[in-house]
């Protein structure tokens, strides 16, 4: 019997509907009102509360096919993929249930007849054995002498370190609650008998494969040691489809069923590779698959909970692309096929599959770069470690540096049999932290500074007040007075000042008396107290004294107009690009606000219009902006947007658009958005895998953007002989001209090319039927030699190709060798001889490498032993 896993699949359905079963389709991979999961892992999950007795089921009789996904936790199949034949992130549970309904005797006789009838499996029954508890004489005895099992195909599996109930064969939800015996069913590879139980489990793996799991809800677990009988009793059971699939398709592996061979298949057209059986084959094919239905079922690549998971698994995939050659983007396009080869199962998401390929798209784009810059720098690390341990500063700088994951790193070490030293790496980790938490501006202030005080902030309504001088500090040390031209930090008891927090700068301004003059340069945060960061300038303040206070209007007023326009742009991105945009930082200056946020797709120019067309009508509809204290619980049923894992007061400041804008903010804002003036977004990028970033500006800010602009366009016009208006018509014509120029010099290089191979040709000599091309070049361009030898290796079936091109005093080799000779020459150990003598730098592969140096003198004799090495290598083959 070689059924489809579609036909498969439902063959189980159908069997169990004849038993009378009802039929509930899979729940999602994200489990609903359950914490302990992060992704279902089991096809009981969804029917976790009926066991436990805290809900009641509508049916008695029920039967799934359960997507699961096994990442993390308790069931972490990750790191197994691939390496094994039955391993999977992404695989269908086959399940039947019963709540207490039928139990031992009826789940049994199901299962006996399902794989074993000529109607539905058909699985001969000599090559099934059976396991049950060792204390689970009833189940012994059903399959002994109800459904006939020779005894010498039972085993019976006892207690692990003589802990009771703690056994392969005694399943448990948790440490305490549901759990019982199960039994459990074995396809057998082999032939021949099994003398003992542990000749059993160690041939477990190579021998035999657990195909069923029935297990017997019957216990309720009080302790380690105590279980007392439960008042219902249930059935949960769990077959795997792809385990299933590979018994009944006549395969030793999961990978050789029909979905994966189809998937294999496409993906190794992308690679060139003729082994099926390659291990990153495998792993690409399981992971687009788990991938295509995390996304599915909502989930979007970030480096949070789940988002994290989904990340990692398609970096993993990624990274395995590159290892077997693939180099353009490529995983996205395998949806389509995973939709297609899933059958049934897939009908859920049919209709996404275009977002599921634009969220692969634009998470391959944006990890490509890093995948293969992270790559290269790893593995010329890895050459030269010592003891098998790569460095926890390495794994860290690639990590910092370039956003190279510290777990696709620790992949590709295991690969290698590499350890990386992860208490250094923690330490770089925690210094990297703790540079991060500390202030670039006047930073030494705030490391050194220590005042145990409070300071009363009234810059919400004044810009002017008088207030006590409670601490000076000069050279980070108290004083009692700060004279002219001395830095230092002044400390009032109330200011006019707002400190530098939640991405608003510090005020600057002036604290004045008489005479004394102290120009506020930056204004931030101390404890519970603030400080005026600045020179003296004049005249002398002492403790106590009681100065002026004044903020710096002009640019307060332009700083709390970025500050609103913030707000404003947040709603905004929410309400157009949807609720998944979530804050991740923002800087409000005087001239320009930053504005970073979550956000996995691409965001286009008319969004870009659109976005600003919706702020700038707010603003020109002069909204008053008003705050008010209220409860933390008020402010989230009126959905304030808030950071709410940051730690906040039960009474909170919220600043209120209108119902367009709530948010939760200590920072200064305008009274009405019509002083705004105007908002222009002058840049939008990713500034990390799943971050974008906007850059915008109000007011004068933007008149000047404009201006800018305008002084440009004129420059360009002239610069063109032509009127600013008709620039596009000016430009796309140079560009036909360019292109025309471009083709004509293509064509004159292509003849030169022509010329010079039949130049290069004619200078060869042959060494048993081997062309032997050796030639210089003077001031070429390395792309054009790189094509000519790839036009002689098309050209002569069979050749060693050398080309050398000499600048001043540095020269670049070009070795090409025809694929019909690289089992017996290669290009790259042509190359290494010239590394060798030069201590130049140069690598590629063996039918294409290239080497650069500066050592242009040894050049004639580096030529010498490579045509002796040459002919020595091509006589003696």
């Amino acid at each position: 019997m070689k059924n489809t896993t579609h036909e498969i699949r439902q063959s189980f359905l159908n069997f169990f509907k004849t038993k009378g079963h009802i039929i509930i389709p899979s729940s999602s991979l994200i489990p609903k009102d359950d914490t302990t999961l992060l992704f279902t892992n089991a096809g009981m999950n969804q029917f976790k509360d009926f066991f436990l007795g805290q809900k009641n089921s509508t049916y008695s009789k029920i039967a799934t096919v359960q997507r699961c996904l096994r990442t993390g936790g308790k069931h972490n199949d990750l790191d197994n993929v691939g390496y094994t034949e039955k391993h999977h992130t992404f695989f269908e549970m086959l399940g039947n249930f019963s709540f207490n309904d039928y139990f031992k005797l009826e789940a049994i006789q199901y299962a006996w007849e399902l794989l074993t009838s000529q109607k539905w499996f058909n699985i001969p029954k000599n090559k099934l054995w059976i396991s049950v508890y060792k204390d689970d004489n009833e189940t012994y005895e059903i399959w002994k002498n109800i459904i006939k099992v020779p005894i010498e195909h039972i085993i019976k599996i006892g207690d692990k370190n003589n802990c009771q109930y703690n056994s392969e064969n005694f399943w448990q939800m948790s440490d305490n609650g549901p759990c019982g015996p199960c039994t459990e069913i074995f396809y057998d590879y082999g032939n021949g008998s099994i003398d003992n139980i542990t000749d059993f489990i160690e041939n477990k793996t190579q021998r035999f494969l657990e195909i069923w799991n029935i297990v017997f809800i019957e216990f309720n677990r009080i302790s380690k040691t105590n279980i007392i009988p439960l008042p219902n009793k249930s059935i949960d059971t769990g077959m795997g489809l792809e385990r299933i699939s590979s018994v009944l398709q006549n395969v030793r592996s999961n990978y050789n069923i029909d979905i994966f061979d189809t998937l294999i298949k496409k993906i190794s057209k992308f690679s060139n590779l003729t082994n099926s059986n390659h291990i990153s084959l495998k792993i690409i094919a399981d992971h687009i698959r788990s991938s295509t239905y995390i996304i599915a079922d909502g989930i979007k690549p970030s480096n949070e909970h789940r988002g994290y998971v989904l990340r990692r698994i398609i970096r993993r995939a990624l990274r395995h692309g590159r290892k077997i050659g693939i180099k353009k983007i490529f995983f996205y396009k395998l949806a389509q096929d995973v939709a297609q080869v899933m059958g049934t199962s897939a009908n859920f998401f049919k209709d996404k599959i275009y977002e599921i390929e634009k969220i692969l798209k634009i998470e391959e784009i944006q990890f490509s770069k890093t995948l293969d810059v992270g790559l290269k720098i790893l593995n010329k690390k890895l050459k030269h470690i010592n003891n098998n341990i790569l460095s926890g500063k390495i794994a860290f700088y690639l990590y910092d540096t370039f956003g190279f994951p510290v777990d696709l790193t620790e992949d590709i070490c295991r690969e290698k049999k590499i350890q990386i030293d992860y208490v250094n790496y923690k330490l770089f980790q925690q210094q990297q932290r703790s540079k991060s938490k500390s202030n670039t501006f006047y930073k030494n202030y705030n490391d050194d500074i220590i005042v145990n005080d409070i300071c009363i902030f009234q810059g919400y309504k004044k810009n002017k007040i008088t207030a006590k001088v409670k601490h000076i500090f000069v050279n980070k040390k108290p004083v009692l007075e700060i004279c002219k031209n001395e830095h230092g930090i002044i400390f009032l008891d109330r200011t006019t000042f707002y400190s530098e927090s939640g991405g608003q700068i510090g005020d600057t301004g002036q604290l004045y008396y008489k005479t004394a003059y102290f120009e506020v340069e930056n204004t931030k945060k101390y404890g519970n107290t603030i400080g005026h960061i600045g020179k003296m300038n004049s005249g002398i303040i002492k403790l106590h004294d009681c100065v002026y206070s004044e903020i710096n209007q002009e640019r307060r007023t332009s700083i709390q107009n970025n500050h609103s326009a913030t707000h404003l742009l947040h709603a905004t991105l929410r309400k157009t690009l949807g609720n998944v945009v979530e804050q991740k930082g923002s800087l409000v200056t005087d001239t320009h606000l930053r504005f970073d946020f979550s956000f996995s797709g691409s965001i286009t120019l008319p969004q870009i219009h659109e976005i600003e067309k919706i702020i700038n009508n707010k603003i020109f509809n002069n909204i008053a902006i008003k705050t008010k204290e209220i409860n933390l619980e008020d402010a989230k049923q009126q959905n304030a947007i808030a950071l709410f894992h940051n730690q906040y007061r039960s009474v909170v400041r919220t600043v209120f658009i209108e119902d367009f804008s709530i948010e939760l903010c200590k920072g200064t804002h305008a009274t009405r958005t019509g002083n705004i003036g105007i908002f222009k977004i002058v840049s939008h990028r990713s500034v990390a895998s799943g971050i974008k970033r906007i850059e915008a500006i109000t007011g004068k800010m933007a008149i000047k953007h404009w201006h800018k602009q305008e002084n440009q366009i004129q420059n360009i016009s002239s610069i063109l002989h032509t009127h600013p208006v008709d620039i596009t018509e000016k430009i796309q014509k140079l560009i036909v001209q360019q292109k025309h120029l471009t083709c004509k010099l293509d064509k004159l290089k292509n003849k030169d090319n022509i010329n010079q191979i039949n130049k290069i040709i004619r200078c060869s000599y042959e060494i048993k039927g081997v062309k032997i091309l050796i030639h210089k070049f003077y001031n070429h361009n390395y792309k054009e030699l790189k094509e000519i030898v790839q036009q002689l290796q098309k050209k002569i079936e069979y050749a060693v190709i050398i080309l050398i091109n000499i600048v001043n005093n540095h020269f670049t080799m070009i070795s090409g060798i025809t694929k019909n000779l690289v089992n017996s020459i290669t290009a790259k150990s042509i190359i290494d001889i010239v590394i060798q003598e030069t201590h130049g730098n140069g690598g590629g592969k063996n039918d294409l490498a290239a080497v650069g140096t500066t050592d242009i003198k040894k050049l004639d004799i580096i030529l010498k032993k490579i045509t002796l090495w040459i002919n020595r290598k091509l006589k003696n083959n």
